[in-house]
């Protein structure tokens, strides 16, 4: 090739870039959070039934076994994969020791005393599993140590989309079929500051997109979110990109969390709220209702739906929730079967368009957003 030529086609690759860049530099710039929808993972430490629990609700309750049979691959893998929002379901054990024999260790080959073999279970802090004695494998575990290696991952991807962290606060009352279940501990005021406090000894300030920051100048939340900027609201995309927000799942611990915090003023955790209370900027609807959802998008607010339940769509293969949650405004998608997980009884699964970890958000997409100009890292093969 000429010299001449040569310089050409480097000018031309050289301004397709620039151009790129600017245009990728422009969305972020112009693009808020809530204008975006990624896939998530519905308790995503879920690692399975031990066998010995497998055998014993296959026997006397196959549908709640059903309802079970699902796993996930570690957080770390998620993250690689472009799943983007994760939920953690955390028990409190103040003292420690709480959770630290389970009944279904019992049923399982080595007994007890294979189970914990760290001993992180005797020591004080929150726990993450599903339901205590009987589901309680985990892919990370205490809470802590899953948040170091969200925040391990999210160090070596500076650039990715902001992950949600789902956080439900568990309170499983004692099965009585179960030999001796152990009662969960409340999520009082004093625990909740506890659960702050662990998220802030992983997390600074400037690692997180916290309730103050959202809030601004405004009074409330719902006024915030809705202002698009103007001295509060969801930061761009850009300013949030590197950073993680968390969320509470479950709405009857709120008013413990909002005790002495009005509008979650120095709170960490955003709450599953009612639209309109002050606190209220993360509604959860989980039924994949695209008008309601739709309408509480447009408002500001940003919404978590599911695209599946109980192993019910992955065992008929029906798509139709997933196809109405994609198509809805909720920013969060969450599913048990992110697109390298597949069903294995019919292959059922949830994805973005070309397996990305974000896209333009379907129903309040602003002009100019491209999906191709706000991905963050390459998806895993």
């Amino acid at each position: 090739m000429p010299r001449s030529a040569r310089i050409l086609v480097a000018t031309i690759a050289a301004g397709l870039a620039a151009s790129a860049a600017a245009l990728a530099a422009g969305s972020d710039a112009g693009l808020r959070l809530n204008q975006i929808q990624v896939i998530g993972t519905h308790n995503s430490y879920h690692a399975g039934l031990t066998p010995g629990v497998a055998k014993l609700l296959k026997a006397t309750n196959p549908k709640a076994f059903d309802g079970l049979d699902y796993s996930h691959a570690p957080l770390t893998t998620q993250f690689n994969h472009g799943i983007r929002q994760i939920e953690l379901d955390v028990y409190a054990d103040v003292k420690g020791g709480r959770f630290a024999h389970p009944f279904g260790a019992t049923l399982n080959e080595g007994g007890a005393a294979a189970f914990d073999p760290q001993h992180v279970f005797a020591k004080p802090g929150f726990k993450v599993m599903h339901v205590q004695d009987i589901d309680y494998i985990s892919n990370c575990q205490p809470f802590v140590g899953c948040l170091k290696e969200i925040r391990a991952w999210s160090k070596a991807h500076p650039n990715h989309v902001p992950i949600f962290v789902l956080v439900e606060t568990k309170t499983q009352d004692p099965i009585k079929a179960v030999p001796g279940m152990v009662d969960y501990e409340r999520f009082t005021p004093e625990v909740l500051d506890a659960l702050d406090a662990e998220i802030r000894s992983v997390f600074p300030e400037n690692e997180r997109i916290t309730p103050d920051q959202v809030r601004g100048r405004y009074a409330t939340l719902p006024e915030a979110v809705a202002a698009k900027g103007n001295g509060g609201g969801w930061p761009t995309l850009k300013a949030a990109r590197g950073k993680v927000i968390f969320l509470i799942d479950q709405t009857n611990i709120t008013p413990n969390y909002v005790a002495g915090h009005p509008a979650l003023k120095g709170r960490v955790l955003f709450t599953n709220a009612k639209a309109g209370a002050p606190d209220a900027a993360f509604v959860e609807h989980n039924d994949a209702n695209p008008a309601e959802i739709d309408a509480l998008v447009k408002q500001g607010y940003i919404v978590r739906t599911r695209s599946d339940a109980d192993t019910k769509e992955g065992r008929t293969g029906d798509t139709s929730t997933r196809d109405r949650a994609l198509a809805s405004g909720a920013q969060m998608v969450s599913t048990d079967y992110p697109w390298y997980e597949p069903s294995r009884w019919t292959g059922y699964t949830v994805s973005l368009p070309g397996k990305a970890s974000v896209r333009c958000n379907p129903v309040i997409v602003p002009k100019g957003c491209m999906n191709t100009s706000i991905a963050d890292t390459p998806v895993a093969p």
